[in-house]
């Protein structure tokens, strides 16, 4: 099996290494065959110099730059578009997800195109998880669909499938609701898998930020017009439990 993990970075200098480090890692411990994408959303500190100094000793990262900030959907967007292998994955760069965790993830490959990672404790303030509770309203009452976690920042999609699940209009923090909206007018099935959540230890979070809200809310109101509704459920909730993944 090959994978591509997607790392979108935003002035994550004191991540980017031990991020890296981590997939690395986890990529020689399981066998596969993957690459690593790391995109450069126009950092305004040493991310991007830190990045190509990795790729000179790492052969498996390869780097994906935006000359400015973008938006984190874009950076997301842009490194799936990017990913080459069976399966594309991503996760954030800021040292709250493990790659080990994408093991869950693959463990339900074999029932469906989309896994998606659920945070059985979520760690950030209360006022992030407020937003988070928001989005899941929003997602139910607007596009139809039914989602613990619409935010998760660790999802495996199988390649074939991306191009018709590919948000076309969220740059931001509308990305994710974008891409189940999408996979629920497409009819395409889904998982979903309990992943572990851990605390931020450097750097700040910038998803409240009111420009991001505002932004976001906009970016809702498009989706309502213009993507089309569900063509039925397509979502069994489950964790991974101890199974052993059959693409390992």
């Amino acid at each position: 099996m090959q994978i591509s993990v997607a790392l979108p970075c935003y002035n994550e200098e004191g991540n980017v290494e031990a991020t890296i480090a981590n997939v690395a890692g986890w990529l020689d411990d399981t066998g596969l065959n993957g690459e690593i994408i790391a995109v450069d959303d126009g950092s305004l500190d040493r991310t991007c110099e830190l990045l190509e100094a990795l790729a000179q000793s790492e052969d498996r990262l390869r780097i994906v730059a935006h000359p400015r900030n973008a938006g984190y959907g874009e950076a997301v967007r842009s490194g799936l578009d990017a990913g080459a292998a069976d399966w594309i994955a991503f996760m954030d760069s800021d040292g709250q997800f493990r790659a080990e965790d994408l093991s869950h993830l693959l463990a339900r490959c074999d029932e469906a195109d989309v896994i998606v990672g659920r945070r059985h404790s979520r760690a950030d303030p209360w006022f992030r998880r407020l937003n988070a509770r928001g989005f899941r309203w929003i997602n139910r009452a607007l596009f139809g669909v039914r989602v613990d976690d619409v935010n998760c920042a660790m999802k495996l999609i199988r390649r074939r499938v991306w191009p018709r699940i590919r948000p076309q209009l969220a740059t931001g923090a509308t990305f994710n609701l974008e891409l189940f909206a999408r996979m629920a007018s497409e009819g395409i099935d889904w998982r979903q898998v309990d992943v572990g959540h851990y605390p931020r230890k450097i750097g700040s979070q910038t998803g409240a930020r009111p420009t991001v809200i505002l932004r976001a809310a906009w970016e809702v109101l498009v989706l309502k017009l213009k993507v089309r509704g569900p063509r039925g459920r397509t979502e069994i909730a489950g964790s991974a439990g101890e199974r052993e993944s059959p693409c390992l």
